[in-house]
């Protein structure tokens, strides 16, 4: 039976204080190790950017504990280990195969070079986008730093990512179809939802959209 090391991060003191966030990580990873029918050894619980992993401490101490201790680390998201991909590539060549994140079909290096790529476009492009966002309402005289001008500029940007990542994510599907040649829609459709990928609107996928992606092809 495998152990896991459950790693849980948000970026603010306030999101730790307030649960934001920590309860879906908490329900994704439960939910994984259930399936499994492994255990969560512990949780380990932070509070820093995904910017940087060297100051870290609790992750570091997870990831050693993980050597010593033959655990397994798991996050929710590939996200919350870190947003760059260098970063994430330095963890993954400690661990091995004693990491796993609930969003991947598998940590192989071509998989986690594409989803930890995203991870880092994501914080990119939100940092841009605020940063555009925040110099055009400056060159119009509008008052900059309040709370409800800040928040409107972040979910403009990160909607714009989240559909960039789609289209990524999409063209990932067609050619994981392109490899199915022989197989039955209802085989595929169970492929693509065994390998962890979604329709469009985030549903699982079932014989009529898997005809529909077909068509796109």
């Amino acid at each position: 039976m495998k152990q896991y090391i459950a790693y849980l991060r948000v970026s603010t003191k306030g999101q730790e204080k307030s649960g934001l966030g920590l309860e879906a990580q908490r329900a994704i990873i439960k939910h994984f190790v259930d399936l499994e029918q492994s255990t969560i050894v512990h949780e380990v619980l932070e509070a820093e950017s995904g910017k940087d992993i060297d100051n870290r401490p609790k992750l570091n101490n997870a990831i050693q504990e993980c050597e010593t201790m033959g655990y397994t680390l798991i996050v929710a998201k590939l996200d919350r280990l870190s947003r760059n991909v260098e970063h994430i590539f330095r963890i993954h060549n400690r661990l091995g195969n004693l990491f796993r994140s609930c969003d991947l079909p598998t940590t192989d290096s071509l998989t986690l070079s594409i989803f930890a790529g995203l991870a880092q476009r994501e914080r990119e492009i939100i940092s841009i986008r605020t940063k555009q966002a925040l110099a055009a309402k400056k060159a119009r005289g509008e008052k900059l730093g309040t709370i409800k001008n800040l928040n409107r500029i972040g979910r403009i940007a990160g909607n714009r990512s989240i559909k960039e990542k789609a289209v990524i994510k999409n063209q990932m599907a067609k050619s994981f179809v392109n490899k199915c040649d022989g197989m039955t829609l209802a085989a595929i459709a169970t492929e693509l939802n065994n390998n962890g990928f979604k329709t469009s609107q985030g549903k699982k996928f079932h014989k009529t959209s898997v005809k529909r992606l077909r068509e796109t092809i």
